[in-house]
């Protein structure tokens, strides 16, 4: 009813080629390789997002200070302009905005200098998604030359491909070395 087929004892051509079992474990470790390092492009710019977010964030909140500051110092400027019955009072009040125009402006100067933190940061993660993302390109290359090593037989694609596998790593290693 059903016949059953044996397994050929080996493909057609693989005795003659030596190369396909270091080539196919090369083509794994590449695609492997592959993986990681888009992992880590992906991850570097979803990074970046998030901080030019975060700087985003604090220059609007260094515009909220940079409008309340002057704000302050314009109802001190009127207080000290303005002729009023009770000078005493009116001193205070205006005193009391210069101090509060101070503060925001020292907020403010607070809020700038953590959103160029965030940007100088986003700025580095950048560069090393940018390696992330050339080591990509390049691991990719050096799985089709791999490939090139099964369809003609020969071992200098072979060795091609491990050599730029090799400089793939180094690449996506550099990315790490960014601080």
């Amino acid at each position: 009813m059903h016949e059953v087929l044996e397994p050929p004892e080996e493909h057609e051509g693989h005795e003659k080629n030596p190369l396909v079992m270091p080539a196919s474990v090369t083509l794994a470790i590449l695609a492997v390789l592959v993986a990681m390092a888009t992992l880590l492009g992906h991850r570097a710019s979803t990074e970046e997002i998030l901080l030019q977010s975060n700087a985003n964030d604090q220059w609007a909140y260094y515009q909220a200070k940079n409008s309340r500051s002057h704000e302050m110092e314009g109802v001190a400027d009127m207080l000290g302009t303005l002729s009023v019955v009770d000078k005493e009072k009116a001193e205070m009040l205006r005193e009391k905005y210069t101090k509060e125009s101070e503060r925001y402006e020292r907020e403010k100067e607070q809020a700038s200098d953590k959103a160029k933190e965030f940007e100088e940061e986003k700025g580095v993660v950048g560069r090393r998604g940018d390696r992330f993302d050339a080591a990509e390109v390049l691991l990719e290359i050096a799985l089709i030359i791999c490939s090139l090593t099964l369809l003609t037989k020969k071992r200098v694609f072979w060795l091609a491909s491990i050599a730029v596998g090799i400089i793939g790593v180094l690449v996506a290693a550099s990315g790490f070395l960014l601080h």
